[in-house]
């Protein structure tokens, strides 16, 4: 049965961090620091849930909330010890057929990048070079689109070409 409580709490927590983000990305200290401000809560409440419930699964939340879940790691990039924390939680998930193994390459790259080592799907942009978008440095770049083909993901060109600057 659905935890339909905690799938509107894991959405709603989303849902505040994605209204934050313009001014996060813009260069406005004030909205960055908002935004930092909400991930972090987020993040603490997202400890609180993993030890009440564990990871939430597509079965406890449904897809949607499970996906948020996800989202809410990812973002927490001021408590690297979270993100090494459900590391693990999601993979044995994605194991169970629980989570999408496209989350669980993008957490391990944004984990590799936050402890200062190289990605290994290429999931985490660095910056912009001459239009194109610019991935942190990879391990073994000649066999990153195999990696990103078994976590399903695009290759790395069909993805920079999707989310290239008009």
């Amino acid at each position: 049965m659905t935890n339909d409580d905690l799938a509107r709490e894991l959405i709603a927590l989303t849902d505040e961090d994605r209204d934050a983000q313009p001014g996060a990305l813009g260069g406005d200290p004030a909205g960055r620091l908002a935004h930092r401000r909400i991930t972090v809560r987020n993040a603490d409440r997202l400890a609180e849930i993993l030890d009440a419930y564990g990871w939430p699964t597509v079965t406890m939340v449904g897809a949607e909330a499970a996906r948020r879940a996800f989202l809410v790691a990812q973002h927490a990039d001021q408590q690297l010890d979270l993100q090494r924390r459900v590391l693990p939680l999601l993979a044995a998930a994605v194991a169970a057929g629980e989570a999408d193994p496209s989350a669980l390459a993008m957490l391990r790259d944004r984990v590799l990048v936050n402890e200062g080592r190289p990605q290994l799907y290429g999931t985490q942009i660095a910056g912009v070079a001459d239009g194109a978008p610019v991935p942190w440095p990879v391990e073994d770049p000649d066999g990153m689109d195999a990696r990103r083909a078994e976590a399903g993901l695009a290759p790395f060109a069909v993805h920079t070409a999707r989310h290239a600057p008009a």
